[in-house]
């Protein structure tokens, strides 16, 4: 069975552009539903509506795979899916590594989409050796000190890091060096990695801190065009002032008689 450490994906030595590659999982993601409704064809403008993205964009992204379609007729489902598959590698076995299996690692270990997306979780890791034997998804936790040679048993080039920040670097530094080519970084700090090591971050945080901008721009929109904001922005706003109100009070409290901060602050 072919494995991760002796293929790489075809898509940069065939010229196609990362914002494309960002986007056929969204294409096979759809393409998949559709085969799931055995559906035989479909336009670029029905597939470009489940994917979300506009219908020319599409013809684009796919004419780099060499995939025009039939006029009239439209795309063969399947034959894009396993276009698709095959460029983004996922015709072959992918060992993937997760270390750290606190809340977050034991719910990816536990995800189901993996084995049908041709990834399979070679080992779960994890630095805590009270973990070390109890299974996880069925897989059993094993310490970090056998991280190295989990990575060149299992012929490991993708790694999934899911630690606590500060663990997370000297992680990476062990991925790489041992081999890993690919990191999915779940653990909320940047990592330094050498040329020819690609990350991918994945920080739910920062994702909802950019849908709460939009929201309170819409608000904003809604209250300068004279419309009654929702009462979850109201209620929102509210719970701010008083956030802010109360940490008013605190400062205040904390103040030296003299009004100073005092030297010495409560931990």
């Amino acid at each position: 069975m072919a494995t991760g450490r002796t293929h790489r994906p075809a898509t940069r030595s065939r010229g196609i552009p990362e914002a494309t590659v960002a986007r056929l999982p969204l294409y096979l993601r759809a393409l998949t539903a559709l085969s799931e409704r055995s559906v035989p064809t479909v336009s670029s403008e029905e597939l470009a509506a489940a994917a979300g993205v506009n219908s020319a964009k599409l013809r684009k992204d796919f004419s780099y795979l060499g995939s025009y379609g039939t006029r009239g007729v439209g795309y063969d489902v399947e034959y894009l899916v396993y276009q698709i598959s095959r460029e983004l590698g996922l015709t072959q076995d992918w060992p993937v590594v997760i270390v750290g299996i606190g809340n977050l690692g034991a719910a990816l270990a536990n995800y189901g989409g993996f084995a049908s997306r041709g990834f399979r979780v070679a080992a779960l890791m994890d630095a805590d050796p009270a973990m070390a034997g109890k299974p996880v998804a069925g897989i059993p936790v094993q310490h970090t000190d056998e991280l190295e040679k989990i990575i060149q048993d299992e012929g490991v080039s993708i790694g999934v890091i899911a630690t606590p920040a500060g663990a997370a670097q000297q992680v990476c530094e062990r991925l790489v060096a041992a081999g890993v080519t690919s990191i999915l970084n779940f653990a909320p700090t940047v990592l330094s990695v050498p040329d020819g090591v690609d990350v991918r971050k994945v920080d739910l945080s920062i994702e909802l801190q950019i849908l709460a901008f939009h929201e309170q721009r819409k608000a904003g929109e809604l209250a300068a065009a004279g419309t009654v904001v929702p009462a979850a922005a109201a209620r929102q706003e509210s719970a701010a002032a008083r956030r802010g109100t109360a940490a008013g009070q605190e400062s205040v409290a904390d103040q030296g008689p003299d009004g100073d901060v005092p030297a010495v602050m409560p931990t």
